[in-house]
Parts: C-alpha cells; structure tokens; sequence
C-alpha cells in the first residue's frame, strides 16, 4: 500500500581522499593567473580516518569531485575553488578544532562536511559564532534549523517516518531497534516508536552499540528471542559488518530496514550479507535517468570503476553545486552574501531536482525505498511522486517536548553528543 500523500508532504582508502585533494592543489589555470584572481578557498571536513571513514571517505571524494568539475568550466565568479581537506577523524572534538581552524586560520568561504549528528553539533556553535557556513549532506533526525546550515540530506519526514509506514504496511508490524549510541539514532528511535505506537504495531526490542563497536552478541540473541517482523537500524559506520554477519550466521529471517546503509558499504561489505535487505534514501545509483548515469560514470571514470555512489555522495555533490549557483547570485564568495543567496536555489541533482526551503535551510527531496539485490545495487520498490517538503520538527511532539528529549540525551552524556564510554574496538 503507497503511503498516503497527506503523511509525505505534512510530516578506496585515506589515500584517494589525500591524492584527489592534492590533485586539485594544482597551480591556477593560465587564464587565471593572467588576471591575478586569487582562488576561492572552501573547507571540505570529513572522517578519513577511524571508524567514520568507512563511509565518509567517498563523500569527501564526491565533493572534490564536484569542485575539480566547476573549476574545469572556468570556476565560479570566474576565480578556481581551492578545496582545504582536513581529517575530523572520527573524533568529535577533532572536527570542533578543525572547524575552527578552517574558518579562523584558512578563512574558507564555507565548510562541507560532517556525517554524524554527534560531528555536526559539536561544529554547529562553531559556525554560529562565526556567523559561518555549512552544507552538510546526510539524513538526520531532525530538530534543528541553522541559518548557518545547509541541510541537503534528508530529514525525518523524509527518509525515517515514511520507511516506517512502508515497513508496517508491506513488512510486519513487530519491530525491533538497532542503533549506534549517538544523537541520531537515539532520535530516530524516540521517531519510531512514537510512530509505531501510533501505527499500532509493537516495539518488540530496542539496543544500542557504542559507535564502532564490533560486539554485537547479545543483540543478536535479543532478535532471536523476540522474533520481530523487521528490524530498523540506525548502525553507522563500521559496525555494520559484524552485525550483518551475526544476523547471516545466526541465520536471522527477519528483513532489516536500513538508514545509514547504501551502496558504498553494500560495495565495502559483499551483497552476499545484505541482499534482502532495505533501506530508505532519496537517490540510489540504480535511478533510470539519462542526469544519473552521466553522474555515475563520471564518478567511475574519476576515481575507479569498482566504486560506486550512494545517497550521502550524491547530497555532498549537489550541495557544492548549490554553493556555486549561490555564489554567482551573490556575485560575492563573502559568507553573509552566500547565506542569502543560497536560500530557494535549484539545482537538477542525479536523483532530480531539489530546491533549498527558504525557511528552513533542508531541502526539497524526493523519497525511495530500495531493496539490496545481488548485484549490491537497489531495486526501488516505493518512491514519492513529488519531491517532498523538508520538516525538521515532527508534529508527533511538541518543538519543545522534542527539544527537551535532545537536552536529556546531552546532559547525560556529559554535555556531548554521544555516549563517551571508550570502545575498545572502535578504532
């Protein structure tokens, strides 16, 4: 059964990263050097190491890979863009200092970057002091709008509610809740079980694992003893792989829906553990358009054909288009100009087009559900006919009852984003 329309619309290594980067420390073009333009300098903030690296690595590329092709078209305001490349290292005051010292020392024009909400919120003050910019390109759990954020992945509305309506109309309605111990899946889960309960369905079970944990021994155990009808999984990062393996060992029937799972680490895992399984994103590679092919052969043909893209790659490459169309309205790189600029921009992106929500600063996104073949690539079972207005707050809750949720989780970790227990195997 399609979810309804009212519910859409109302609620491979560190070294490719370095090489591409200095691949594009090149020299200006000759015609720049001649008129004595200096280059536009931009951050690009990424894990390239740690656990996080496992899935961000691609998307510092895809970034880069988007500025080497606006400045191959003669830049923008007709000056290069000189891509700054650090390491936040799956360390979120290691993403605080380098944040800083791209706007302070480096004096980017704005910064892309960040995967994790634990990695955006420690940077988001950050900008905010600086009255600085950010296009950040991954799904979230929402409840927060900065005008100093670019939010051009998907918000709840947009990825986690309407895979949640999915699964229960077409999978089961017994859910069991898997997640990394951060701000994101926290959330997500507060989503889901708001939204179950509402559904009428049951959450059956719920745990989580420190970010890179690898011990996932008794979860498996849970699932096996609570028979759900699907699992919803927050996981992030390298955690995946032994999780998958245990459900495949194990040999766990029920189907997992996915929110930090595409391509990339379908590609890094083997289909074999994942094939069955979904997930929910607004692009996937396997999209039937003439844009998205030409996207992903480009892709290949800049950083090998084993690779692939997946939905996080194809947001952080939209959102330097948008930057760059934002700049050229502005007719300034200054940041101010850039922020206002940037609001209502449109851009025809791999997966169609998106549209930056004057409001809000999220962006207008279709939705797809897809299901992992045995080809590592998705079959899209469900799509939104139209691309669907971006909300940050849900109205399951009060902005301040959900407010006050994100505070708790805070506090209690400390006054971080995730939960500050060391993990032994996390790096």
């Amino acid at each position: 059964m399609k979810i309804r329309k009212s519910m859409v619309y109302a609620a491979a290594g560190l070294a490719m990263a370095l090489g591409a980067f200095y691949a594009l420390q090149a020299p200006l073009t000759r015609d720049a050097v001649a008129k004595n333009q200096s280059p536009i300098k931009i951050g690009v903030l990424h894990s390239l190491t740690g656990t996080m690296g496992f899935s961000e690595k691609a998307v510092a590329n895809a970034t880069l890979m988007a500025i080497e092709e606006i400045n191959q078209r003669g830049g923008v305001l007709g000056r290069q863009v000189q891509p700054v490349v650090a390491d936040g290292a799956s360390d979120w005051p290691t993403f605080g200092r380098e944040a800083e010292r791209l706007i302070s020392d480096e004096k980017v024009a704005t910064v892309f970057g960040c995967w994790t909400s634990a990695s955006r919120k420690t940077v988001k003050p950050i900008f905010e002091k600086h009255q600085h910019l950010l296009f950040y390109p991954v799904q979230y759990e929402g409840f927060e709008a900065s005008p100093n954020i670019v939010y051009t992945g998907s918000t709840p509305n947009q990825q986690l509610t309407p895979a949640v309506q999915w699964s229960f109309d077409n999978l089961g309605k017994r859910f069991y809740l898997i997640g990394s111990d951060y701000i994101f899946p926290r959330m997500a889960h507060e989503i889901f079980k708001t939204q179950i309960q509402a559904l009428g369905g049951e959450v059956v079970g719920e745990n989580f694992l420190l970010l890179g944990s690898g011990d996932t021994d008794a979860v498996i155990a849970d699932i096996l003893a609570k028979k759900p009808d699907v699992i919803l999984n927050t996981l992030n990062g390298a955690s995946n792989v032994p999780f998958f393996n245990d459900l495949k060992m194990k040999n766990v029937r029920a189907p997992v829906m996915s929110f930090s799972i595409g391509e990339s680490e379908i590609n890094a895992m083997g289909s074999k553990l994942l094939a069955g399984h979904y997930a929910t994103w607004s692009y996937f590679q396997s999209i039937d358009s003439v844009a998205n092919e030409d996207f992903v052969r480009r892709f290949k043909a800049r950083y090998g054909q084993d690779q692939v893209v997946n939905d996080p790659i194809e947001a952080a490459y939209t959102g330097v288009y948008l930057w760059a169309q934002a700049v050229e309205k502005a007719g300034s790189p200054d940041v101010g100009a850039i922020r206002q600029a940037v609001k209502q921009q449109i851009f025809n992106a791999p997966q169609g087009q998106v549209m930056v929500d004057p409001h809000n600063n999220h962006t207008w996104k279709t939705v797809r559900i897809g299901q992992v073949r045995d080809d590592g690539q998705f079959s899209i079972v469900w799509a939104s006919s139209d691309p669907v207005r971006p909300i940050p707050y849900l109205a399951s809750r009060t902005v301040d009852q959900w407010d006050q949720k994100v505070q708790e989780f805070y506090t209690q970790w400390n006054n971080g984003w995730a939960n500050p227990t060391i993990d032994p195997n996390q790096f």
